[in-house]
């Protein structure tokens, strides 16, 4: 049963009363989102292996790196526009618009005459998959109830390999073609995922947290009463989180945090917070996935598989394996926690990149002479690396910024996270297939050395989230919680609880509403 529900924005929207629904529907619209960079990044990857692609083009190394890293001139600019229009437009309308111009990127795409075109076409398909990206990251952790953040965010990332997978699939199949639509095809069908979206839209509430600071306290009451307790608003933890989230915006209006996007570096524990929560961007794009990500093709030469029909195959399996890592991963930072998740695979890679580089060396050495068991030995491993990064980096990477983030630079916070991923993205995947080129296996030895660096950096400066809500995440940057209630944990499970009446009273007074009378007038408007 759909109940028309009040938003805020301009965007209505028509909510399952069953929580359990919403959350599949709000699950849905993470997995979509992913799967538009998944298939972006596996449909370049098979293209560069394709000749009628790097033909029709006359692709060099060069050229090769701006077709590929031009997504990251769109992800570069992206940013800076999409924290402030999810915070001014809200969560949902800023995801809408997002995936209507990554359509038009998309189109422009397919429909390329030549490298100018392609490029300008990916530019915006880059800026618009940034702009929902990041607004869908935001929304979606604010929005989830915390027993299921860690999923329903880490999904966002994750299906990246579905995504992948897809692409990998298709392009496998094209690539037979004789015609230019073997890579137009798989452009094209890259729109579906945005369409999904739009369409799923409708169908999912406005972040309460949007909701409370724009002043829609009763919608944004609705709101939570949906995603945790069918609807009833008098719930015990729906009163519990509905409270903590009024508290927590009243302490950050009575302390002057503005919705600025300089408000990110305003006062130190701002400073903190953008430092460790923008940490993941950076960190997963010189982990060194970026060769195997982009440049497969390249990195198996490497190795001895030369055949491009092989390297399609490879392609296809690699993203089985890493979609299995991720979601492995998920369960990991949801169960044993986001912090010790990073670490164990930031190890893991240190390992797999001097291994990699070692083994390429060798047969770099004597193409001629390697033995088989030493080409697929080098392959196994770069899977393994694929799949140790997927284990922390493709959850973590939406993930883990919005939880440390407090409302006020969640959106611009965020967007800061992607803004110097794809700075460093838009750097490096230019200058992969030139590194690989010249100095073949010492790339891999170059990326096991940032990445001990990041070992160290996690370890010392990172901060744990897991089970707890976004506003009790505040303790541990400012050294108390801005709300009297009870953890929500607590309450749901039974070790603690609050007294409703109370609180409504509360409540009242805070918001200046008779939520009592008002209650059933308003909860499905």
């Amino acid at each position: 049963m759909l109940r028309k529900t009040p938003t805020g924005t301009w965007l209505p929207a028509w909510v399952p009363e069953s929580t359990i629904i919403t959350a599949y529907l709000l699950l849905f619209c993470s997995v979509v989102q992913s799967t538009t960079g998944g298939y972006d990044g596996s449909m370049l990857n098979g293209l560069n292996i394709l000749p009628v692609y790097t033909d029709y083009f006359k692709l060099n190394a060069a050229t090769t790196g701006l077709n590929t890293g031009s997504v990251f001139i769109g992800g570069f600019f992206g940013p800076i526009f999409s924290g402030v229009i999810a915070d001014r437009l809200g969560r949902r309308p800023a995801i809408l618009w997002g995936c209507i111009v990554t359509i038009v990127g998309i189109i422009l795409q397919t429909a390329a005459q030549d490298i100018a075109m392609f490029v300008v076409a990916r530019i915006i398909l880059g800026f618009g998959s940034q702009v929902s990206g990041i607004a869908a990251a935001v929304y979606l952790s604010e929005t989830f109830p915390s027993r299921w953040r860690a999923w329903g965010v880490g999904l966002l990332n994750d299906f990246y390999y579905v995504g992948a997978l897809i692409a990998a699939g298709i392009t496998l199949g094209t690539g037979q073609w004789n015609s230019t639509w073997a890579w137009r095809a798989p452009s094209l069908f890259q729109a579906i995922f945005s369409i999904l979206c739009i369409v799923i839209l409708p169908f999912i509430p406005e972040s309460p947290r949007w909701l409370v600071h724009e002043g829609y306290y009763e919608y944004a009451r609705t709101a939570v009463a949906q995603t945790n307790a069918n609807g009833n608003v008098s719930d015990p933890v729906v009163v519990t989180i509905y409270k903590e989230i009024i508290d927590t915006l009243e302490w950050e209006k009575k302390e002057g945090i503005t919705m600025s996007p300089l408000e990110i570096v305003k006062t130190p524990a701002a400073r903190k917070r953008l430092l460790i929560g923008m940490s993941p961007g950076p960190f997963s794009c010189v982990a060194g996935n970026i060769i195997a990500s982009y440049y497969l093709g390249d990195e198996l030469d490497t190795a001895g598989i030369t055949s491009p029909n092989d390297q399609l195959k490879a392609n296809v399996v690699l993203n089985v394996w890493c979609l299995a890592c991720s979601l492995f991963g998920t369960h990991l930072a949801a169960k044993w926690g986001r912090k010790p998740t990073a670490l164990l695979s930031e190890v893991l890679l240190v390992i797999c990149l001097f291994v990699i580089g070692g083994l390429s060396k060798i047969y770099a050495d004597n193409p001629a002479g390697a033995s088989k068991s030493l080409v697929y030995g080098d392959v196994a491993v770069m899977f393994l690396f694929q799949g140790f990064y997927s284990i922390a980096w493709t959850p973590l990477l939406y993930l883990y910024p919005p939880e440390v983030m407090n409302y006020s630079i969640r959106a611009n916070g965020v967007a800061f996270s992607s803004f110097m991923l794809n700075a460093l993205a838009c750097v490096l995947v230019f200058v992969m297939p030139i590194g690989l080129t010249n100095i073949g296996w010492k790339m891999y030895m170059i990326n096991g050395g940032w990445d001990i660096i990041i070992v160290v950096l996690i370890a010392v400066y990172w901060v744990e989230t897991k089970g707890k809500t976004l506003e009790e995440i505040d303790a541990i940057f400012e050294g108390e919680k801005h709300s009297s209630v009870p953890d929500v944990e607590h309450v749901r499970l039974g070790k603690a609880t609050v007294d409703v009446a109370v609180i409504e009273q509360e409540l009242q007074h805070e918001t200046g509403l008779d939520i009592v009378n008002e209650r059933e007038d308003k909860k499905f408007e």
